[in-house]
Formats: structure tokens, C-alpha cells, sequence
């Protein structure tokens, strides 16, 4: 019989190989979402340990410097006035640096930002200088 194992080698028949992995090809190469490039399954499985990471997105709805006789004299209903626009588009960092640019949207009644603008990755390298 073809689909047994050879009791004296221990090796599988070639069906049940092709059973066990699908098909008798090697693996069609993936395609990552949000990453635009194929991978292999090899490479996938590699970047399997990093997709736990955790990190930190900050969204920047616009900055202002205060002296601190200023700060303390803040109070219920105070406006702080900051340097962007009310129109401007928000920037998202993650883990500090510029990722994209967004703007402010409600869904179910939370505050949520729709990505306008993905910086390129050669935009980011020029920041890191």
C-alpha cells in the first residue's frame, strides 16, 4: 500500500506528504497586508515574534509653550490656544516619531483619527537626523 508508512525506514509515501502540507509544491508566497511586499512562508513565520510588540501611538492635535505663573493660573473652562489650525491635519507618532497625519472623526461616540497621510519611509529617515 502507497499510503502507509515503511515500517523499517519510518519515511512517508509521497501522498501523504502532499496530504500533510496541502499540496506537492512549495508554498506560494504570501502577501503581508499593510506591507505591500510578498513573503514566503519562511519569512512570514519570522516576523511572527515581533507582531505581539507593543507601541505607543500619540496623536498630536497641536502644541504651546506656558510659563508656569501662566500654567497655575489655568482654571475650569480655561482656553489654551495652540499653534495648528482648526482645519490642519493631526499627526500620529508611534513611539515618538512621525507616522502619518490624520483627521479627527466620532464613531460610536468615541473620538477616532482617519488617516490622511502615511509618511514615506524615506521622509522618516530624513527626521532621524
Amino acid at each position: 500500500m502507497s499510503d502507509e508508512i515503511d515500517s523499517a525506514t519510518g519515511d512517508t509515501t509521497e501522498e501523504q506528504q502532499t496530504e500533510a502540507t496541502g499540496s506537492g509544491t512549495a508554498p506560494e508566497a504570501l502577501e503581508i497586508p499593510g506591507v505591500g511586499a510578498q513573503a514566503d512562508a519562511g519569512e512570514l513565520k519570522d516576523l511572527d515574534f515581533i507582531l505581539d510588540i507593543p507601541l505607543q501611538i500619540t496623536v498630536e492635535l497641536g502644541r504651546t509653550s506656558m510659563l508656569i505663573n501662566d500654567l497655575l493660573q489655568l482654571g475650569q473652562g480655561s482656553v489654551v490656544q495652540l499653534t495648528k489650525m482648526a482645519q490642519e491635519p493631526m499627526d500620529i507618532h508611534v513611539n515618538g516619531k512621525l507616522f502619518a497625519r490624520g483627521e479627527v472623526v466620532v464613531v460610536n461616540e468615541k473620538f477616532g483619527v482617519r488617516l490622511t497621510d502615511i509618511i514615506s519611509p524615506l521622509e522618516r529617515v530624513k527626521t532621524l537626523g
